[in-house]
């Protein structure tokens, strides 16, 4: 396990698993930025936030990724809120080992799928390390092509038209689930529009992006992608509309 993502699984799990609000002052860099929705800027607004959950919360991990000084977290919230909320949190780890930037989404968790799959099953463990820059240009060069650039035709040199699994909640498996989805998307008045790619995070066969966009109206896209053999496999996401106002100054991105 890579040096920052030891400090994030620890960090998270003092914060978030124990509820620990001194875990702020051993982990929490002062100067710490916040992107998120839920929680002002600052190392002291999130011991608040901590100090606040109540019993009845948990965190359900999924899958961890790191990549040099960013770590992403995929799992479940149960206790933000009535309903259970999934998503993806974004730490970077400064040189002083703190975490020092934080970005997320979360979006409720669906308990009946189109495709049947779960929004955080699947595969969890990186079994191609060595495969991390491949999947990540592969990825990258998918994002600007088809997502920004909306060039559909070309979606087939990127997803295997073999094996798709799809874990968006609306969709079923394969590229005719996903196009069907997207037709009924569209219907509704949400098509899918990328205007740009804030982050990639790749570690082995995954590969998340981090974009900004309009489903129907302005969003945070958060898509992992698994790659195997070459194609991209497998996919989860988040879409979270972008609030009006935020508690802080730093924007989502």
């Amino acid at each position: 396990m890579s040096n920052a993502k030891n400090i994030v699984v620890t960090a998270a799990a003092e914060l978030f698993g124990k509820k620990d609000p001194a875990a702020v002052d051993r982990w929490v860099a002062a100067d710490y930025t916040q992107h998120s929705a839920l929680a002002a800027d600052g190392p002291d607004a999130l011991r608040q936030l901590v100090a606040g959950l109540g019993d009845d919360f948990r965190y359900d991990g999924a899958r961890v990724l790191a990549d040099g000084d960013l770590v992403a977290l995929h799992g479940t919230y149960h206790g933000f809120g009535p309903e259970p909320l999934v998503g993806f949190d974004l730490f970077r780890v400064d040189g002083d080992g703190k975490l020092a930037e934080h970005w997320d989404a979360l979006t409720p968790r669906v308990e009946n799928t189109v495709s049947g799959r779960s929004q955080t099953d699947g595969p969890t463990e990186i079994t191609d390390p060595d495969k991390t820059e491949a999947n990540r240009a592969l990825v990258t060069e998918f994002a600007q092509k088809v997502l920004v650039g909306a060039d559909y035709s070309v979606l087939t040199d990127y997803i295997s038209i073999e094996t798709y699994a799809q874990h968006n909640p609306e969709a079923a498996d394969g590229l005719d689930g996903f196009g069907a989805a997207a037709a009924k998307w569209a219907e509704q008045g949400k098509t899918l529009a990328y205007a740009k790619v804030h982050q990639v995070v790749a570690e082995g066969e995954f590969v998340l992006l981090q974009s900004e966009g309009t489903f129907g109206v302005p969003v945070a896209y958060y898509d992992l992608f698994r790659v195997q053999d070459g194609k991209i496999v497998e996919h989860w996401d988040a879409i979270a509309p972008v609030p009006a106002e935020l508690p802080h100054g730093n924007g989502l991105f």
